[in-house]
């Protein structure tokens, strides 16, 4: 047994003046104010578009992010209706091979318990409880997944086992627009902790690369 943390990678090339050249022209084709264009006035005018409401305009740039996360939350990426997605599939993996380490990975529940509402205030020995009755439960899991294997099941149906701690790896590609849809759900104090654990420093990251489309959204506490 496997114990990560989850994480993320930008896939897509960030150019950020490339980006806002690309969504001042189709925005200005709606006004035909293209003879404004200068060599600065990008950044001002998407920043009008977003304080306007007008983010149609920035569905004309997608962006793919490929997340390590647990299965759990994977079922709430898979939610967002303008996206695409490829993911790691318990079907046809098995993880009795080499190329998987001959073991379950998990994704480690620590830094979610750290920001769940309810439970980050709790007795460090509580908390050790917990985490120990999660452990053994993962170790359990394992155990009957390659059981299971042995006796000959199909990784198919073998996974029926694994619980949502089991890591996977999964790319989803969004415009602009349903990614600030994203960051409003997934960063938002009711948002999964888990889920808060990867969407909160990946919203920071945006920040730097990518101001005029993500300052003004509020990360919850």
């Amino acid at each position: 047994m496997k114990i990560i943390k989850s994480n993320y990678e930008i896939i897509t090339k960030i150019n950020r003046e490339e980006i806002l050249k690309t969504i001042e022209i189709v925005g200005r084709t709606c006004y035909k104010s293209e003879d404004k264009i200068t060599e600065d006035s990008a950044s001002k005018f998407v920043k009008m578009l977003i304080k306007n409401g007008h983010e149609a305009m920035i569905e004309h740039f997608s962006i793919s992010i490929r997340f390590i996360n647990d299965r759990g939350v994977s079922h709430e990426e898979v939610r967002h209706r303008i996206a695409s997605f490829g993911q790691e599939s318990t079907r046809y993996c098995n993880y009795s091979k080499d190329k998987f380490g001959n073991e379950i990975t998990y994704i480690d529940i620590n830094d979610g318990i750290k920001l769940d509402q309810k439970m980050r205030n709790m007795p460090v020995e509580q908390i050790n409880l917990i985490i120990n009755e999660w452990l053994s439960a993962c170790e359990d899991a394992e155990r009957h997944y390659f059981k299971m294997l042995e006796l000959g099941a199909t990784p198919q149906i073998a996974r029926s086992v694994l619980n949502n701690s089991t890591k996977t790896e999964i790319v989803i590609t969004m415009n602009l627009r349903e990614w600030r849809h994203f960051f409003r759900l997934r960063c938002a104090n009711a948002a999964h902790p888990q889920f808060r654990e990867l969407s909160i420093p990946l919203l920071n990251e945006f920040k730097i690369l990518l101001p005029e489309f993500f300052e003004d959204i509020v990360v919850g506490k």
